[in-house]
C-alpha cells in the first residue's frame, strides 16, 4: 500500500471510517474532510481518533467551499470522494441542495485535483440507482423474492446497461459520476467510479432512507416496528463493508488499469436477499423480529438489482469475500456492544424503513 497522504472527504460517515481505520492501521496517513453534519458521524471521529492516537488529521469543512477543499486536495496522492447528500427523500425534497452537494462538490474536488501536479488518483463512489426501476428485465414471484425469468440476467446488471436517473438524487449521483469520468478523459485525472449496491457492516447505523441491512439489525434488537416499501420481495446484492474497502485500495494500487471506467460493485449473485428474506434472517441470528408495517411502493423502486462485479474482478482481481449470514451476524455482533445511547435512531427515523 502507498504511503502518500490520503483524503477522504465524508470520512467520518459509515464507509468513510472504515476506510480511514484501515489506511492508518497500515501507517498510511489520512486528512479527512467532513463538515460532521450526519448524526453518528461525531462518534465515528471520536473512535479514529481513541484507535489511532496522532491521526487523522481533520479538516471540518463543506465541499461546497472551493477554498476549503483545495486546501484539503493540496499535497494528497490519492481522494476517495465520499461526501454526499445520500437521501432519495431529501432529494425530492430540496433538490436544490441535493445537487449542490453531490454534482457541484464534486466539480469543486476535481478542479482542486486538476491543479495538482501531478494529479492525484479519485474514486468517486456512486451508486446503482442510476441504472433507473430496471422496468424491463422480466421478474418471476417465487414466494419470497423476485428472480429474473431470463437466465442471462442471473449474472447480475453489467456496466453496459443505459443509465436511467429516475430521481433527483440519481440525477445528482448520475451528473457527478459523469463529471468524474470526463475529467479523467478531457484532463488525464486518474479517476474512476464505483457504482454502489447495498454496503452495510459495523459503524454503521441504518436508517429510513440509508443501511436498510443495518436498520434492520437495530430495530429487531431493540423491538421496535418496521416500515417496508412494496411488498419486501425486491431483491438487493449486499456487500460487507470490509470487502468493500479492499475493492477501493485494489483500485487505488492500480490506477492507470480503472481509470475513466466505471464499475459496478457490489455482493454480486451469490450475495442478495430480500427484505423479506432478511427478516428471517435476522431473527434466526438476534432472536428477535420486528413488526412490519407495508407502506406502498417507491416511485422507481427497483424490484430486482444484482450487481454483474465480473468488471472489476477482471481489472484489479478484486471478489467479494463475506456471507450474507457471515455479515449480518458480525454486525449482530457489533451491535451488542454499543451503548443505548450510540444505536438509538433520531426521533422522527423511529418507525424506519426497508426498502
Amino acid at each position: 500500500m502507498g504511503r502518500g497522504r490520503v483524503l477522504i472527504t465524508g470520512g467520518a460517515g459509515f464507509i468513510g471510517a472504515n476506510l480511514c481505520h484501515r489506511l492508518l492501521s497500515a501507517g498510511v496517513p489520512v486528512r479527512l474532510l467532513d463538515d460532521l453534519s450526519r448524526p453518528g458521524t461525531e462518534r465515528n471521529l471520536a473512535w479514529l481518533e481513541a484507535t489511532h492516537p496522532g491521526g487523522p488529521e481533520v479538516i471540518r469543512g463543506d465541499v461546497r467551499d472551493p477554498e476549503l477543499v483545495a486546501r484539503a486536495v493540496e499535497g494528497v496522492s490519492s481522494v476517495f470522494h465520499l461526501a454526499a447528500q445520500v437521501a432519495v427523500t431529501t432529494s425530492l425534497a430540496d433538490p436544490v441542495l441535493d445537487f449542490e452537494v453531490n454534482a457541484r462538490g464534486t466539480v469543486d474536488v476535481l478542479e482542486a485535483v486538476r491543479r495538482q501536479r501531478p494529479a492525484p488518483f479519485v474514486l468517486y463512489p456512486s451508486t446503482h440507482e442510476v441504472y433507473g426501476a430496471l422496468e424491463d428485465v422480466l421478474l418471476a414471484d417465487t414466494g419470497t423474492r423476485y428472480a429474473p425469468v431470463e437466465p442471462v440476467q442471473h449474472r447480475g446488471i453489467s456496466e453496459a446497461r443505459s443509465l436511467a436517473f429516475h430521481s433527483p438524487h440519481g440525477c445528482s449521483k448520475g451528473a457527478a459520476e459523469q463529471y468524474v469520468l470526463d475529467w479523467a478523459r478531457t484532463y488525464g485525472v486518474p479517476a474512476t467510479v464505483f457504482r454502489m449496491s447495498c454496503i452495510y457492516g459495523t459503524r454503521q447505523l441504518g436508517d429510513e432512507d440509508q443501511g436498510w441491512v443495518a436498520h434492520v439489525v437495530f430495530q429487531a434488537m431493540a423491538g421496535r416496528p418496521l416500515s417496508i416499501y412494496g411488498d419486501g420481495k425486491q431483491v438487493r446484492d449486499v456487500l460487507w463493508i470490509d470487502d468493500l474497502v479492499d475493492a477501493f485500495l485494489l483500485a487505488r494500487a492500480r490506477p492507470a488499469e480503472v481509470a475513466g471506467r466505471p464499475f459496478n460493485v457490489g455482493g454480486g449473485p451469490l450475495n442478495t436477499v430480500s427484505p423479506v428474506e432478511m427478516l428471517d434472517l435476522v431473527e434466526e441470528i438476534t432472536g428477535s423480529r420486528p413488526r412490519v408495517r407495508l407502506e406502498p411502493w417507491r416511485r422507481a423502486d427497483q424490484r430486482w438489482y444484482v450487481s454483474d462485479t465480473s468488471a472489476l474482478r477482471a481489472a484489479v482481481g478484486w471478489m467479494p469475500r463475506t456471507s450474507v449470514r457471515e455479515g449480518v451476524t458480525r454486525l449482530q455482533r457489533w451491535a451488542q456492544e454499543q451503548t443505548p445511547e450510540a444505536v438509538e435512531p433520531r426521533a422522527e427515523l423511529q418507525e424506519g424503513a426497508a426498502p
